[in-house]
């Protein structure tokens, strides 16, 4: 035997497909979202600047330029010697060490800092 079904009458089906259903809003809230790639309503903001650097003195600056002497490999080894003498040496070999630190060099001729390569506090 079968189960029997409930049967409708047609106007019980009429009346059922007329009725309004309530919609998935009713019961959910609305969230409008942006399209991507669509009309913005704002303009974008500008980049955000970043900070120059400070500016560095003159000291600091011959310095750097020092210590990028003393890193250059090509004008030979730096320990031992001051860093007139290896600019000599260089320039003798015909290595073509920059006139600006040769200037330099001769500018602070007593300060030790100017003087001394990078690594004069290391033993041989």
């Amino acid at each position: 035997m079968t189960p029997s079904r409930s049967v409708r009458s047609p106007a019980l089906h009429i009346e059922y497909m007329t009725q309004k259903r309530g919609l998935i809003t009713d019961t959910f809230k609305v969230v409008n979202k942006a399209r991507r790639g669509g009309k913005r309503d704002k303009c974008p903001s500008p980049p955000i600047a970043e900070p120059e650097p400070p500016q560095l003195s003159e000291r600091e600056v011959d310095l750097q330029e020092l210590k990028k002497f003393d890193q250059e490999w090509k004008f030979g080894p730096c320990t031992g010697i001051s860093r007139l003498q290896r600019w000599e040496r260089a320039a003798l070999h015909g290595l073509n060490p920059p006139q600006e630190i040769k200037d330099i060099l001769l500018k602070q001729s007593t300060d030790q800092e100017y003087t001394q390569s990078l690594w004069c506090d290391y033993p041989l």
